[in-house]
Order: C-alpha cells, then structure tokens, then sequence
C-alpha cells in the first residue's frame, strides 16, 4: 500500500466486487475482498464440466461493452476478445425459423404484413432511441402492445415476459426492457449481421486477471468468508463480524444482492431497510447440456411452444467454438415460485425432452451430459420508476457504500456494466 492509501473491505468477489478491488488496487489502496463462496466470479464462475472449464451462466460481449475494452487493454488480453457473425432463431409451430433481421421479420410465418411492419417500425426506433427516461414510467408490456399490436405481442413477446417473470410480468418497466433491444440491435453491423463476442477462455480469464493484479498491488482475496454483519458505531463504519472475528475497517463497499442487505446491515435507518427489502428479484434454474451435434444454427433461440416452459435458450458453442456442442437452457422464475424448489432431476428430464423436440435428429446418446446450477438473485425486477427507487449508492452512514447489478439500469446485469460501475463505486469511495 502506498503512503495514503486506505484500507477498504470490499463485500463480494463477482465481476463488480473484482472490478472494485482492481481500481482501489490500481490506485494505490489496499483492497480486502470477503466472499462467502469458495471461488471467484458470482454468476461468472466457471465449474469444470467434464473436462471443459465453461460458466456456470452463458455471458457474451456486445460492440458497446466500452468498459470491458478498457479494462482488457490495461490487462494485456484485448487478443483473447474475438467476434462471430451470429444468428438468431425463433421457434414457433413446432418449426425453427430465422429471426433477427428484417428478412427474417418479413418471412416469419405467424403474422400479417401489418403485424410485421409494426414490430420492424418499434425495433428500429428502439436502437436509435438515446433518451431512457420518458421510458422508466412506462409499464413494459403495455408500452410494447401499443407499438406492435396484440397479434404481435402474443406471438413474439408474452412468452418472454410470463416464461420469466410470471406474476410480475406486468411490473416492468419499459425502459430496461427498450435497453435490452438497443443492445442486441447495437450489434449489428449491417441491417442482416450480428456480431457478438467472446473471450477466449470464458469470462474467467478476466476474472483471474483482475485477481492476480489486486493480489500483486497488495489486495487480499479471502474466499470461504462470508461478512455476517457490518458493524457500525456514531453513525460510520467500524468494521466487519466475519466467521473468523471482528475486523476492523472505516470504508466497506457491498457488492452482493440488495435483498442481503438488511441481513448484513441491519442497522441501517428504518426507511433504507424497507426501499431493500422491497426490491424484487428472479431466481434462475440454468440446465447446461452437452451434445454431441449441433441443436440448430444459432445462437440465441427464443421459444414460443405451449409444451415448452422456457422462453428461449443458448446455443453457446455457435459463439464461442469448443470441442462439443454447449447447450444453455434457463428456467428463470420468481423465487417464490414453487418451481424453483423442483429437484434438479426434472429441469433435466424438460430439457432432454424439450431438445429432442426442437431438433428431431437428436438422439438419446447425442445428449452427453447435463448438469443444472440455481442462483436465487439472477435479475432485478425493474418496476416503472425504478430510477427514483433506488437507495444511493453512499448510504447515510460515513464510509459505507452498498450497489449491486439495480444501479446501471436500466441496462440490463452484464459483465462490462459491473466493472464499469464498480470502478466508479472505487474512486469516489476513497476521495
């Protein structure tokens, strides 16, 4: 630590609480990271799957991850970014059809020319939309039917939503839903190409990265080592209660869910307390599969089939090449949610079942190997005038700051956004 640098805990070791420790490392601060689990990455973290290191929870990189660029430069890995003309599907009437492109929107069997002329009409004025905030009021799947018509609607976007979100369809706010299709649309380098990234080495090649320079700057990663509660006296932070002791600090950066946050803080005021607990957030159930051949062409399949409980899945390896066929499927849902306490068996029988179904040619012996991961707090639920619901980020008492992925809406939760809001998080912590 240089003379002048502070000594900071920071709460969590995924992709923000990692790009944090990174910046107070950078510059010339002594970074603690406290993680409860036994490894690095949150949602990024990578498990061995029979010999193939992959995440446990598909990422890619859109052209517009300025963030992510900036930091690969500084790390020495720009080589490992690599982009790949991708494809999107649309499975409907028991068929996979192409999706993505006007051509595509204009031979898609379902709609009417006028149907297709309003979707096309709302896409395109979407990705050139800059100002969000007239949006953040606007409730999500209302604003959507008024562009696109309800034939329209029904066909291409309630799955999507009700798949997802169930009861909370509803409650979403039309400007974190317009920021997902500005940044697809975004990725497109002509009318009819996608383009998307990967890193070679998956998202963990970044993440160990960024370790190994907090580490070398002085930083400590203590794994295992869950925060039970941050200890505050005469309104500042005194330090954190760890399963191991007390551990004396003046400045504490939380990066984990909003919904721990009462758990760990309890003694906040009253009024910050509800605003946390009332954040709503949905669970996920994703199911990896192995295959030995290719389910279909295309990365990104949304799915409308009344047999078929998902709204779309993730064909990874037609991004990122690998030795065998890389299948993501998510069961996202609330966590309250009855689903969700489904023993893994199931989501694994859907899926064997659901993929057969999608690709007829796809054998019992085709499916190599399946294995099912569960987060509890996957995506914030962003309800119309999330923007002015959110706590600060520099909570009332000295030397604390709380943020987790809520605090870049309304775009949606993604590596690039977390670094790029948790170096920001870093600087101002210490000013």
């Amino acid at each position: 630590m240089t003379m002048g640098g502070q000594r900071v805990a920071v709460i969590g070791a995924g992709p923000m609480g990692l790009g944090a420790a990174y910046q107070l490392a950078l510059d010339g601060h002594e970074p603690v990271i406290l993680e409860a689990d036994a490894r690095i990455g949150g949602m990024a973290a990578s498990f061995d799957f029979g010999g193939l290191q992959i995440e446990r929870y598909y990422h890619f990189h859109c052209t517009s991850d300025d963030d992510l660029f900036i930091l690969l430069r500084e790390l020495g890995l720009e080589e490992k970014l690599h982009w790949v003309a991708t494809r999107m599907g649309y499975y409907f009437e028991g068929r996979v059809q192409p999706w993505g492109t006007p051509r595509a929107l204009l031979a898609f069997r379902g709609l009417g020319l006028i149907d297709k002329l309003r979707y096309g009409i709302h896409a395109y004025l979407a990705t050139k939309r800059k100002d969000w905030r007239p949006l953040d009021t606007l409730e999500a799947t209302r604003w959507i039917r008024r562009w696109v018509g309800e034939r329209a609607y029904e066909v291409l976007w309630r799955n999507l939503f009700e798949l997802k979100f169930y009861e909370l369809s509803d409650e979403l706010s039309a400007a974190w839903i317009w920021s997902r299709i500005r940044r697809v649309g975004r990725s497109r380098y002509s009318p009819f190409r996608e383009k998307l990234g990967f890193l070679d080495g998956g998202s963990d090649v970044v993440l160990t990265a960024m370790s190994t320079e907090i580490l070398r700057r002085g930083g400590e990663i203590r794994l295992s080592h869950p925060v039970s509660r941050v200890r505050i006296e005469g309104g500042a932070v005194a330090g954190v209660e760890t399963g191991e002791g007390f551990l004396p600090f003046q400045k504490v950066i939380s990066t984990v869910p909003m919904p721990y946050v009462p758990q760990i803080v309890p003694d906040l005021p009253a009024e910050l307390l509800d605003i946390y607990r009332s954040m709503k957030n949905i669970a996920v159930v994703c199911v990896i599969a192995k295959l030995a051949r290719s389910l279909t062409e295309n990365f990104w399949l949304n799915v409308n089939d009344p047999d078929m409980d998902i709204p779309g899945l993730v064909e990874y390896s037609n991004l990122r090449p690998l030795e065998q066929h890389i299948v993501y499927v998510p069961f996202y849902m609330p966590g309250e949610h009855p689903k969700y306490r489904d023993p893994d068996s199931i989501f694994k029988s859907k899926v064997q079942r659901y993929l057969k179904r999608i690709n007829a040619k796809l054998r019992e012996q085709d499916i190599l190997d399946i294995r099912v991961s569960r987060y509890r707090f996957a995506q914030p639920v962003c309800t119309p005038g999330f923007a002015d619901r959110l706590p600060p980020i520099r909570l009332p008492i000295r030397g604390l700051f709380v943020a987790d992925t809520s605090f870049y809406y309304p775009e949606d939760r993604g590596i690039s956004e977390s670094i790029g809001l948790a170096r920001k998080i870093a600087r101002i912590a210490v000013e």
